[in-house]
């Protein structure tokens, strides 16, 4: 579509917001950078590159007395450090430095006064809801198939080949119940149910109290994917609240289509079904995609680790950290799910900040856990990881659950116990594990910057982050299925097709006719064999030309 002249400077922003991939940074643009934003979202393919560079000049000049310069220090305050990515496509001006100080400031500073508050665009009589989107956890060992259950019906968990996916339900049902011994046993152990439904709702109620303390009142909802309270059930609450400015908040750090894609697709199928409910202008939602990139949420990691780091601050060649994180399938990311790159950077940020705070240089290795099934999952894995430590005579070990903010069953039974175990038996005498963010006053101060940053920057609305996030509507196929390649086992399903139906064709052809029926039909035979046989091509050329 083509931009009026009369745009404001909020509206090329939108446009530049769409991709990530190609958008704003916390540096300068490059006017070439600015152009070439605007000719691939505008398409002006009538309008000549020279016409384009006067049509930007004098653009900006109407922004701002100041020009270009005043037209990219706005662009800077509307993009959050949370939305920038592979920055380097734009300009060299525009690279990402980590914990920039451009950046820091206004993380610490801007949401402290209810001066700063107006810079929302919030407005008297506004009522402002935060969605908090999560897994969720079974509270009792009653409740563990059920859990389960939902967990594997979920096409973004479990992905079936066309053919087979109206079995998903009787797929998922078996699963679960073949699964959930064990999974009893693991949540017996840790006091017979998951703490994470009550560690969200402290983490909400602590974010509220903070918010209320700048003047802004809101109130925190609760929507777990997979068990109470459902994401559904939230809304209902939203709804029934009459919220008219709604921030979409993850709790997952990284984006993963198994998990973030999976609840804004559910909240996406929502919206979807009841439009007018959801009209912009009755809700003003906006989704916080991703923030491993966070300075809060780094620097609160990084706090976390060097507390446990503190006894060898000497002797750094004397301990290793090792980041495990949740693991997703290999085919996950080959279809474009971004979520083993977010991991790898953010692990690489949180260290940099580590040992900025050290004089020596920690280590640190990463790996993934929580692998289901047998296709092949992200690798290294946690366990193999730790009996190579063990092999290399490793003693000291620090380890970090990195995509998970709050205590559950993967922290507290699979590397509190099984891990602890298995590095154990590998030689590894001193086994640390950094806790889950929870709480922490620094990680709380976090979740206001990100609400607040979302209230202020342009919508991403829940059917733009799919589209950004995910670049297709086919979703990779969960690869359970038989062959070398899917593309080979859709040739070989055709083939048996026409092999099958060549067949009968053959023997109708051969009989040369068809078995009388009783009832109504085609020239009283069935009429399959009647189109295929030659009395009843014969029949048909008779109607026609007789």
């Amino acid at each position: 579509k083509l931009v009026p002249s009369s745009a404001s400077p909020q509206t090329w922003l939108r446009i530049l917001h769409k991709n990530p991939q190609e958008g704003l940074c916390s540096k300068p643009i490059q006017l070439g950078s600015l152009v070439s934003g605007f000719n691939h979202y505008t398409m002006i393919s009538t309008i000549s590159r020279g016409a384009i560079v006067l049509a930007c000049i004098s653009a900006c000049a109407a922004f701002s007395t100041t020009g270009v310069s005043s037209f990219v220090g706005k662009a800077t305050q509307l993009r959050p450090a949370s939305q920038r990515r592979n920055c380097n496509k734009i300009a060299p001006l525009c690279a990402a430095t980590g914990l920039s100080n451009a950046y820091k400031p206004l993380w610490k500073n801007e949401w402290t006064s209810r001066e700063s508050v107006q810079k929302t665009n919030l407005q008297a009589g506004d009522k402002v809801g935060i969605l908090f989107l999560n897994l969720g956890g079974p509270e009792s060992l009653d409740e563990v198939e059920d859990f389960l259950y939902n967990l594997f019906n979920d096409e973004d968990i479990i992905r079936l080949p066309a053919p087979i996916k109206p079995l998903q339900g009787y797929i998922a049902r078996w699963i679960a119940s073949r699964r959930a011994p064990n999974s009893r046993h693991a949540y017996e152990s840790i006091g017979g149910g998951s703490p994470i439904v009550s560690l969200t709702s402290d983490q909400g109620d602590k974010l509220s109290e903070e918010l209320a303390k700048i003047g802004v009142d809101a109130k925190v909802y609760i929507g777990m994917r997979y068990w109470y309270p459902f994401t559904e059930e939230a809304v209902d609450k939203i709804l029934e609240d009459d919220i008219n400015r709604l921030v979409i908040l993850p709790l997952y750090p990284q984006y993963s289509i198994s998990t973030t894609g999976s609840s804004i697709r559910l909240l996406d199928m929502i919206m979807n079904d009841d439009p007018k409910q959801w009209d912009p202008r009755k809700i003003d939602h906006t989704v916080v995609p991703d923030w491993f990139d966070h300075p809060g949420y780094v620097a609160t990691q990084a706090k976390l680790i060097s507390k446990e780091l503190a006894a060898y601050g000497d002797s750094p060649d004397q301990v290793k950290v090792m980041f495990s994180a949740h693991g997703v399938p290999e085919s996950y990311v080959a279809a474009g799910d971004p979520y083993k790159g977010q991991i790898e950077k953010c692990a690489e940020m949180i260290m940099q900040e580590v040992n900025r705070e050290h004089p020596g240089k920690f280590d640190y290795t990463l790996c993934f856990q929580s692998r289901v099934g047998p296709v092949k999952w992200l690798e290294p894995y946690t366990d193999d990881v730790l009996n190579q430590l063990g092999e290399s005579g490793l003693k000291n070990l620090v380890v970090v659950p990195l995509s998970f903010v709050s205590e559950h069953v993967e922290t507290l039974e699979e590397i509190d116990q099984e891990y602890r175990e298995v590095a154990e038996e590998a030689g590894i005498s001193n086994f640390m594990r950094v806790p889950a963010l929870n709480s922490d006053p620094l990680f709380i101060e976090t979740l206001v910057d990100l609400t607040m940053t979302a209230l202020k920057k342009p919508a991403l609305r829940v059917g733009e982050t799919l589209d950004l996030y995910q670049k297709t509507d086919r979703m990779p196929g969960y690869p359970w299925e038989f062959g070398i390649t899917r593309a080979a086992e859709q040739v070989n399903g055709r083939l048996a097709m026409l092999g099958i139906a060549g067949l009968a064709v053959a023997q109708v052809w051969k009989s040369g006719h068809c078995p009388s029926i009783d009832g109504p039909s085609l020239v009283g035979k069935e009429p399959f064999c009647a189109f295929l046989s030659r009395d009843g091509w014969a029949w048909l050329f008779d109607l026609l030309f007789n």
